[in-house]
């Protein structure tokens, strides 16, 4: 993001992780009258994209089903693949293709990655019988049925032992944990505004609801780069800089042109708090201020995606995967109560098949995730271990906390020796 021409009227900018629209506005219009900003794009960048990833979510169901509703067939698959796995005594690391085996659904799979890669971006699969089952056990399906989509499962953070995190809960921890020491909104009941993760595709299992709201919301990047692209090109060349200090080396914004095997590109990657902080994460006070462009920026980047989102409501049951270089997604603040709680586990995947070129300025955030996870070194714990928010600053090495050890010991157990 590149530095505007002026930092605001009065200091910094005014802006938080909350959103405020109507400060949005102030700010636009201020820029508007005040500032001479580019009319023209990038060079290089595309005045529009047209693809099926482009896509406005108040007319997409009339054109896209997005639901795959698992069938008597498919579950009855799914469940010898969850026999077959749990018959060998291996650690949960080792769940592939081969040891969770799914002869038939692996074609339905397999078109899926198709789409989620190539088409609109993403599915829901629908119908996994949580209820029914143990944690280990819905585990086990999620990740089985995960593989056939894409084979390869990230790490969502690590141990000081070298252990590799594959899964990730995604609850309201503000019961058990001080509020003000969590770093992430995830971890709380409150709206969460558009972002990426880090990952190509993005899986979440819904293992329980809570009593209202919560409402999972999708919109399409290329959408929302379409948008700005026609009304605000200056924002697109605030996306695409590079701040000429050493605290954020990556653009938010990259294109990739077409090839011969592949169709031109754009990918946003972003998350609204690595830039103002979230509570026990706040923005350290070393990093030079926001500068106003790059506020508008990130504003415009979330309302013009709820402007065209699409709204889910989560099951039990149901898995949601999102292509995380075209799509962003946020949430609906939630209600729980002590017997409904609302509960999802998340996954970061990679199909080597039709996975997306990695533009270089992600690499080392891709490599992080996905380089030498290793199936003896991964674990998936039962339930969420307690992080706060100086443990995401040490980059996840903090995670281990009272009862951290035996989750460990629960969600991993070792081959059986020979």
């Amino acid at each position: 993001m590149t530095k505007a021409l002026v930092t605001g009227p009065h200091g910094p900018p005014d802006i938080s992780y909350n959103l405020d629209y109507d400060n949005y506005l102030a700010r636009t219009q201020r820029r508007l009258q005040t500032e001479k900003l580019p009319k023209d794009l990038p060079s290089g960048f595309p005045q529009q994209i047209q693809n099926d990833l482009v896509w406005d979510g108040k007319d997409l169901a009339e054109k896209y089903d997005w639901n795959y509703a698992l069938t008597t067939d498919d579950l009855t698959e799914i469940e010898s693949a969850l026999r077959h796995f749990k018959a060998q005594n291996l650690g949960l690391g080792f769940i592939n293709q081969d040891t969770f085996p799914l002869p038939n659904l692996h074609k339905t799979l397999r078109d899926i990655s198709k789409e989620i890669h190539m088409g609109h971006g993403f599915k829901v699969i629908r119908g996994v019988p949580v209820a029914s089952h143990t944690r280990e056990e819905n585990i086990i399906m999620y990740a089985g049925i995960s593989c056939h989509i894409a084979p390869v499962r990230g790490r969502q953070s690590f141990l000081d032992t070298g252990v590799d995190v594959a899964l990730a809960h995604v609850k309201d921890m503000t019961s058990v944990v001080d509020g003000s020491k969590i770093g992430a909104p995830a971890y709380t009941n409150v709206k969460q505004a558009f972002h990426t993760d880090i990952g190509d595709v993005v899986a979440l299992l819904c293992l329980a609801e809570g009593v209202g709201g919560g409402e999972s919301y999708l919109s399409s990047s290329w959408k929302v780069y379409n948008e700005l692209a026609a009304t605000r090109p200056d924002l697109i060349h605030t996306l695409f800089g590079k701040i000429d200090i050493p605290y954020w080396h990556a653009p938010l914004l990259y294109h990739k042109p077409a090839k011969d095997t592949t169709p031109e590109r754009v990918i946003l990657h972003y998350s609204r708090r690595t830039f103002t902080g979230y509570l026990g994460l706040p923005r350290s006070a070393n990093i030079p201020p926001l500068t106003e462009a790059q506020a508008e920026a990130l504003d415009a980047l979330h309302f013009t995606a709820e402007k065209y989102a699409l709204s889910l409501d989560f099951r039990q049951g149901d898995i949601q995967y999102i292509n995380n270089f075209g799509l962003f997604h946020g949430r609906a603040s939630f209600q729980d109560s002590k017997e409904k709680q609302r509960h999802l586990i998340r996954i970061w995947l990679r199909d080597p098949e039709y996975a997306w070129e990695i533009p270089e300025p992600l690499r080392n955030k891709w490599d992080r995730v996905y380089k030498d996870v290793k199936p003896e070194n991964t674990v998936f714990p039962l339930e969420p271990p307690i992080a706060t928010g100086s443990d995401s600053n040490s980059g996840g090495k903090g995670l281990v906390a009272k009862g951290w050890h035996r989750l460990v010991r629960a969600s991993q157990r070792m081959l059986v020796p020979s």
